[in-house]
């Protein structure tokens, strides 16, 4: 295989690609506006594109982040309005030099100082170059260009330097136009799962009582009384796990017959902890810590306080996090695993900065928790078990067709 030619490529091209600057395709790169903190707004009649609205192909839009620049501070300095159309490369690293074309957003739009910008022209087809300078190959070249102490950023000289290979305009067509596909349909997966966590989110709101009140305001048919109000003490029996001192002994590790033994890092924001626990329990520390066999609910206490999980295996687990044991009355796993969650995301809003910097037991012991009766439980746990599952399994599309993408950068240029 020549190396002016990629290793998969569409039937009918053979030539060898070229070898060409940046510069010379693009004919002008510019750079986004310096703007300052006292230019910068909620509302206005210039959208602000950041670098945080460029990803690798595709345009983040961001919207609930938006910031805008008003018409007088465009005059005043002189600021350049930026088009749909345009190809917007990020200079800051994450990684630096991650491309995409910016769609209509409905509202006129100047970028920062940190983006380039291409506009189109004859040169080139724009979807072909976007993913030609998305590939690993050309992110590895900006990433060795790019300097700084705090954080990375490639200088326009130098990314105008940048060498890119080209091949006929029919081949770029082809390329550009299979990418472009595979960005809309990444894109139309992203949608889809952001509307199920959005309705996922809006459920939780809704299935729940608020503040006082005795029922929430959507529940299954065939439920009518009141959910009983309980302090989370009263209800459940809890203790924290536990580990022998110190930490870094060598022989409370691994081995035969050692365990998974779970810390706060291995417990995740979906009710679930990690495939594989950090750190494995060996058969002599297991006496000192606390067995925790699995569909059992627990939750941090430490670092992202918190977080909830129910354990989809045995394992031990660490002082960090909190083990409810058993409940006064019978009760639903998944939906305790809920009510807990919620009960800390309230607790995260009052707290200063959103942020609950440690929680005491007597507090937890306090907390109001609503119950229903336990089929009314079992029906909102196995509600929100099927929307968790749809939800994972098109993040897991999600995921293949963003690991597709990946192989096809690497294969499919110079």
């Amino acid at each position: 295989m020549s190396k002016k030619s990629p290793q998969l490529r569409f039937e009918g091209f053979t030539d060898d690609w070229e070898d060409r600057k940046l510069i010379d395709i693009a004919g002008n790169i510019s750079d986004g506006d310096w703007i300052e903190a006292n230019h910068i707004f909620d509302t206005g009649d210039y959208r602000i594109v950041q670098t945080g609205n460029i990803g690798i192909g595709s345009f983040l839009d961001k919207l609930q982040n938006a910031k805008y620049f008003y018409q007088a501070d465009f005059d005043e300095l002189k600021a350049n309005e930026i088009f749909p159309g345009d190809i917007l490369i990020s200079r800051l690293s994450d990684p630096a030099g991650r491309t995409s074309i910016l769609p209509d957003l409905g509202v006129r739009a100047v970028t920062a100082v940190d983006v380039a910008i291409i506009r189109p022209n004859d040169n080139f087809h724009a979807e072909f170059l976007v993913a030609e300078l998305n590939s690993s190959t050309i992110l590895a070249k900006v990433d060795s260009l790019a300097s700084g102490s705090t954080r990375k950023r490639i200088s326009r000289k130098n990314l105008e330097g940048v060498q890119i290979n080209l091949p006929t305009f029919e081949e770029q067509q082809k390329i550009g136009s299979f990418f472009k596909q595979l960005d809309d349909t990444i894109a139309l997966h992203q949608r889809k799962l952001d509307l199920l966590k959005e309705q996922k989110k809006g459920y939780l709101q809704k299935m729940f009582p608020k503040n006082r009140a005795k029922v929430p305001e959507l529940r299954f048919a065939g439920f009518a009384d009141d959910w009983e109000e309980r302090k989370l003490g009263e209800h459940a029996k809890y203790r924290r796990g536990s580990f022998p001192q110190p930490y870094g002994n060598k022989e409370w590790y691994d081995g035969e017959g050692a365990m998974p033994f779970v810390q706060v890092v291995d417990v995740t924001n979906k009710l679930t902890l990690v495939e594989n626990t950090k750190q494995k329990i060996s058969k002599l520390a297991q006496s000192k810590s606390v067995f925790v066999p699995k569909g059992t609910v627990v939750v941090t206490l430490q670092g992202s306080i918190g977080r909830v999980a129910i354990t989809q295996y045995d394992s031990f687990v660490d002082r960090t996090l909190l083990i409810f044991e058993d409940y006064e009355k019978e009760t639903d796993e998944r939906f305790w695993a809920y009510t807990i969650q919620k009960k800390f995301e309230i607790e995260k809003l009052k707290a200063p900065g959103g942020t609950i910097k440690t929680i005491t037991k007597e507090a937890l012991s306090s907390f109001d928790v609503h119950l229903p009766q336990f089929k009314e439980q079992q029906r909102i746990g196995s509600f929100f078990k099927q929307l968790d599952d749809t939800i994972a399994l098109h993040q897991r599309k999600l995921d293949l067709l963003k690991e597709q993408k990946k192989g096809f950068l690497q294969k499919m240029f110079v």
